[in-house]
């Protein structure tokens, strides 16, 4: 088995590694960081929701390679996902500001990880170009839209979309969202109307270049985003959390799948440019 710094593998089929699982596509799940010292009952509930992404990959055939953005340089976390089939890029801290133009001093700002904004915006890009699978969770979404041009609107009003003021496991606020008809998520979810659950403090505010918002929460905030020729996802909620509906996850990661098994990671082969940090 191969170890990667910063990575932890994960075979499909149990809980140890393999490097040579015949058959079963590559999955990197691709976090923030896998040390928040300073904020054990933040980190404990977003390593509940990661390691929800990568079981319920596994389980379903994946062979999964997680990896901390944060804990290696934006151009071995490239490197070490070289050769994955598809990538899903997972929620946590705020991006840095100013990989959209924006400044720091905004309402709840939070810690930020600007190797990882740099690490992640370049795997966005590059599976842009390459026709990758990529599906952005929470922050992957914003990830997603910053990486291909579009801003962030940095404090939102409390609302819907987290609930404030109570301990870390009753962030999650429950809501209806809207998914646009004859987008991707409509095909894959199997239905417009769909509940979710949800904990930002942050949306889309311009979408970035290619992409088009494909679903809408009851204010009128953006809840997903899809690329119009890449094979690229990123949905505002958590369908990985402990209390969304039990399917969510399972048939976005079979959204997935099918993009692989399509064949669209067989694009142009393009030289990636890192952010400057």
């Amino acid at each position: 088995m191969t170890t990667l710094t910063g990575a932890r593998d994960m075979a499909a089929s149990a809980g140890t590694a393999s490097s040579d699982s015949a058959g079963q596509p590559r999955l990197a799940v691709i976090e923030v960081t896998g040390h928040r010292p300073d904020r054990p009952e933040y980190h404990a509930k977003v390593q509940v929701l990661n390691a929800r992404v990568a079981s319920d990959a596994a389980s379903a055939g994946w062979q999964v390679t997680r990896i901390a953005a944060a804990d290696v340089t934006p151009a071995a976390l490239l490197a070490a996902t070289t050769d994955a089939d598809a990538i899903v890029i997972v929620g946590g801290e705020d991006i840095t500001p100013r990989f959209y133009g924006g400044s720091t001093g905004y309402e709840a700002e939070t810690h930020h990880f600007a190797i990882a904004d740099e690490g992640q915006i370049a795997l966005v890009r590059r599976a842009a170009r390459l026709g990758t699978p990529l599906l952005g969770i929470c922050r992957g979404l914003q990830i997603i839209n910053v990486a291909l041009g579009g801003s962030i609107d940095q404090h939102i009003d409390d609302g819907i979309h987290r609930n404030v003021g109570v301990p870390i496991d009753e962030i999650l606020s429950t809501h209806d969202v809207t998914l646009g008809v004859g987008s991707g998520l409509v095909a894959s979810l199997g239905g417009t109307q769909i509940v979710v659950q949800s904990a930002h403090h942050q949306s889309v505010a311009r979408l970035g270049a290619g992409l088009v918002a494909a679903a809408f929460a009851p204010d009128g905030l953006v809840e997903a985003v899809e690329h119009v020729t890449a094979p690229i996802t990123g949905v505002q909620w958590h369908p990985e959390a402990p209390d969304a509906p039990a399917q969510q996850l399972p048939l976005l990661l079979a959204a997935l799948r099918a993009g692989v098994t399509a064949g669209v990671t067989a694009g142009a082969v393009g030289t990636v440019e890192l952010v400057a940090a």
